[in-house]
């Protein structure tokens, strides 16, 4: 039975055997090859690496009516940050629309906001966003502190 089959012919052949290890590392050269191609068309491994953004207000604490909001825009190192857009928007309370400021070089935007808390509420939030300056290694996909409205 061993003979009907052909099984002699192919146990005698080394062949198969021969060609196996060098196809092994063809394999893994164009493995490779690839992967560095994939890796520079991301920018490179430090493309990868970025800073959350969090947004500091002053004062977090407010009352309905016209005032200024000073949002300090720092990196995960708590530096300042400089170009960023800080959007402020309603939350549980209202503003008039969507108020914006762009940051300066001490990491402060300055938006002027008349917040008003919604019938029956005692208190609201309006919620702080910010965007990254352009080209830059920052992000913002945390939630950022909001600005608390309490009704006097």
């Amino acid at each position: 039975m061993f003979d009907r089959f052909g099984f002699q012919r192919f146990a005698a052949d080394d062949r198969a055997i021969e060609g196996l290890p060098i196809r092994l590392v063809i394999a893994l050269v164009v493995g490779v090859a690839t992967m560095s191609v994939m890796l520079n068309m991301l920018s490179g491994v430090q493309g990868l690496a970025v800073s959350e953004l969090d947004v500091k207000p002053d004062p977090d604490v407010v009352t309905p009516g016209e005032q200024e909001l000073d949002l300090l825009v720092v990196d995960a190192d708590g530096d300042p940050v400089e170009g960023a857009t800080v959007v402020v928007k309603d939350g549980t309370a209202d503003i008039d629309g969507v108020k914006t400021g762009k940051s300066g070089a001490n990491g402060t935007a300055t938006v002027t906001v008349s917040p008003d808390v919604r019938a029956n509420q005692e208190s609201g939030t309006l919620v702080v966003d910010v965007k990254p300056p352009a080209g830059s290694q920052f992000v913002d996909r945390r939630e950022n502190t909001a600005v608390l409205v309490v009704r006097e």
